[in-house]
């Protein structure tokens, strides 16, 4: 069985935040939390709350054992960008864009497989 979790507008861009999906990509979802625990990113955290979020999902909704789950799909989509401008020498204007992303988890039971 499938469980999911999702977090929207994360303000932290997608290309920062793939690097800390792809450490924890295919493992465990008590590994994965133990991995992004020790990461230094700022996506770090918000993978490590939504892990949390999956395990609750699983545990609650679906009376499945969080200890059990294996992270099937884990994905960052680009979400809205927030634009900006600074004023920079002889009138002109620099463009400053703040991008977040949307964050997936998508997790499965196997109970007797590896």
């Amino acid at each position: 069985m499938e469980v999911t979790a999702s977090l929207q507008s994360a303000r932290v861009s997608p290309f920062k935040a793939r690097l800390v999906l792809d450490a924890v990509r295919g493992r465990k979802v008590s590994d994965a939390m133990a991995i992004a625990r020790f990461l230094p990113n700022k996506s770090a955290e918000m993978v490590e709350q939504l892990l949390r979020s999956v395990a609750a999902n699983a545990e609650n909704n679906y009376d499945l054992d969080p200890d059990t789950l294996w992270i099937k799909a884990i994905y960052a989509d680009e979400g809205q960008s927030l634009r900006r401008f600074k004023p920079r020498s002889r009138g002109r204007v620099g463009r400053i864009q703040r991008r977040t992303c949307h964050i997936t988890v998508i997790a499965e039971n196997r109970e007797g497989r590896l």
